[in-house]
């Protein structure tokens, strides 16, 4: 499950729009595809007086996912620094890395009567230490069914499977959520903690709702009841049509607060195509960091409020730096179109192919001008990751966000390998070997020992560390031989190398 919690968008789990057929709505379709029948049994436009007519003949096309995951986790010495330690293994060694089974639930829906299935990416998409193993498809009725993942993209945290079988599935189509308004009545469909088929009514609260930045950061909000296990399930208009997947909720408390975020069809329905035809998504990419034309901001530099969006950095021979953006530009217009709330700067250059000449007009200065810009190809969700974790002019992490880390168990640090982009942003040479902080628990010991955000992390005990792997089996070689902390040797920028004991957290 995607959560907001006040500003942050956190995850909900356990375009091209379909026309209708023949006039008709484009409901669950089953094998004979009765249009008299579906005609009759689709609500006239406004309040109806039941959803349950609407709700027979789209529920059979939604369906509960399963995942089987392995898990690599690194095994514990229990008697370590006790007489008994060699009981678990011989004093000093490193143990052998266990798994453990791990399961994931979530919704999706039937696109195509041979059972093709539309998800969120983030149901069936193992973490950095999992091996996803088996996907299982339940129908309605009870059945179950093997799946392949046929193709996933996190940017959008999209995801497209197929059933493994030759029979013919109902099915639901697409429709238009550009003409989506706030108001409009709609039902979500899905699979909330796990309890099966749950139907939810609402309206539409908002559309192209932000809510904290992105390339896909335009969501449809709805007050239906979503919840943990409805991700990927599909949420319709009076029509039957799919208009948006469910992805987050914002919620203080962990359940639904009746503020829910649909990726648009609009949005999902080109990627959705262009992943079951096994086709490579490519977006545009400027390179630079970016943030809005607050009210403090436009008074600073003399500009109308919610005008353009702010340059903060530019990425050093990017797209951005070779066309003369510098920091402190405000972006206000891409290719003709005009950077919005609604329609924000990352949005509109990842929908630009790669490769495309644009202009782009922007005010420096208090002077309004324009640069032309070749757009280049954005890079991987984990490469942005890294490059924005480590932007010098970011403001640093409160904390750890993998807290299935060993190291994040153990040291309460984040870390990820040092590469040559990001050892240039922290002013360390390109060939330097280590580790970079990405963000350290203010409750961990070397939280209390000053380390921070972007320090390197060259060597623990004595040895080189160029991988997280380094420095987990040196962490638990430490464990196994009974002592309390490990010494890291820390770059700092604009320092020289300096030690700091460590204690692990038991």
């Amino acid at each position: 499950m995607r959560y907001v919690y006040g500003l942050t968008s956190a995850l909900l789990i356990g375009g091209a729009t379909a026309s209708l057929v023949a006039g008709y709505p484009a409901g669950a379709q089953v094998a004979q595809n009765d249009e008299t029948h579906m005609r009759q049994m689709v609500p006239r436009a406004g309040a109806p007086e039941s959803f349950a007519d609407l709700t027979a003949q789209l529920q059979p096309a939604v369906v509960n996912i399963a995942t089987r995951q392995r898990v690599e986790v690194q095994a514990n010495n229990p008697f370590a620094g006790t007489p008994f330690a060699d009981l678990f293994g011989r004093r000093g060694q490193q143990a052998q890395p266990q798994t453990r089974e791990a399961q994931s639930l979530g919704s999706g829906f039937i696109v195509s009567s041979d059972g093709y299935v539309v998800t969120n990416n983030h149901v069936v998409a193992p973490d950095n230490r999992a091996t996803l193993e088996e996907i299982t498809i339940t129908m309605p009725d009870g059945t179950e069914y093997e799946a392949d993942l046929v193709g996933a993209d996190p940017a959008s945290d999209l995801a497209v499977l197929k059933i493994k079988s030759n029979q013919s599935f109902p099915f639901v189509k697409f429709g238009d959520s550009a003409h989506v308004r706030a108001g409009d009545w709609v039902i979500a469909i899905g699979n909330p903690f796990g309890l099966g088929g749950t139907v939810t009514s609402g309206i539409v609260s908002a559309v192209l709702r932000n809510t904290g930045g992105g390339a896909y950061d335009r969501y449809i909000q709805t007050d239906a009841s979503i919840n943990r296990g409805n991700s990927g399930g599909p949420l319709f208009d009076m029509k039957g049509n799919v208009i948006g997947i469910n992805n987050a909720i914002f919620s203080p408390t962990g359940g639904s607060v009746g503020i829910g975020f649909a990726i648009p069809a609009e949005t999902a329905a080109p990627i959705v195509a262009k992943l079951r035809a096994g086709e490579e998504i490519e977006r545009g990419f400027l390179g630079v960091t970016i943030q809005p034309v607050t009210e403090d901001l436009a008074d600073s530099l003399g500009l109308p409020r919610n005008r353009g969006e702010f340059v903060q950095s530019v990425q050093s021979d990017g797209a951005a730096d070779r066309a003369g953006i510098k920091p402190g530009d405000v972006v206000t217009s891409i290719d003709g179109k005009n950077v919005t709330k609604d329609q924000t700067l990352s949005f509109l250059v990842a929908n630009i192919k790669p490769g495309t000449r644009i202009p782009i007009e922007l005010i420096r200065d208090g002077r309004a001008r324009t640069v032309q810009a070749t757009i280049s190809k954005r890079p991987s969700e984990d490469e942005l990751r890294q490059q924005q974790m480590f932007d010098p002019n970011a403001q640093p992490d409160q904390g750890p966000t993998q807290p299935d880390s060993a190291i994040t168990d153990k040291l309460g640090l984040q870390v990820l390998p040092l590469t040559p982009q990001i050892a240039r942003q922290l002013g360390a040479d390109e060939d330097t070997v280590g580790l970079v902080i990405g963000a350290v628990d203010p409750n961990a010991d070397a939280a209390r020992k000053g380390l921070q955000r972007g320090d390197i992390v060259l060597s623990a005990n004595y040895r080189e560390v160029a991988s997280v792997s380094d420095l987990e089996s040196i962490v638990e070689e430490a464990e196994n031989a009974g002592r309390d902390a490990v010494l890291l040797r820390v770059q700092r920028r604009g320092g020289t190398p300096a030690y700091f004991p460590v204690r692990i957290r038991r």
